[in-house]
């Protein structure tokens, strides 16, 4: 008989498909935002070519676009730790889109 283990009320059993477990290769993501939640689209963007296509589209609520932003920054301290600091190329891309709001790039 399997005993009670309060902790497993607060798992969550999270399915990967293969098709998604293969991930998707971007260069670019593009931010927006309105007062109740943040829109991140994940572009490819490949050189030589005058059109890029958003790869998947990610709306998060502010809470969670911060426990992102911390994670990747925690990610990327440890990343930096194990495998030296990531060297930023200095490019300053510059896009003429705006689609609705404040944007950002990353």
């Amino acid at each position: 008989m399997a005993q009670y283990d309060p902790e497993d009320e607060n798992q969550i059993n999270i399915e990967l498909s293969e098709e998604v477990a293969e991930g998707t290769y971007v260069n670019l993501a593009m931010i927006a935002h309105s007062n109740s939640e943040f829109v991140v689209d994940f572009i490819r963007v490949m050189p030589g070519l005058p059109k890029a296509k958003v790869k998947s589209r990610i709306v998060l609520t502010p809470e969670h676009a911060k426990r992102l932003l911390d994670a990747l920054k925690d990610n990327i301290q440890k990343y930096e730790a194990s495998f030296g600091n990531i060297i930023s190329s200095g490019d300053d891309l510059q896009f003429p889109m705006n689609f609705g709001g404040t944007m950002g790039e990353a």
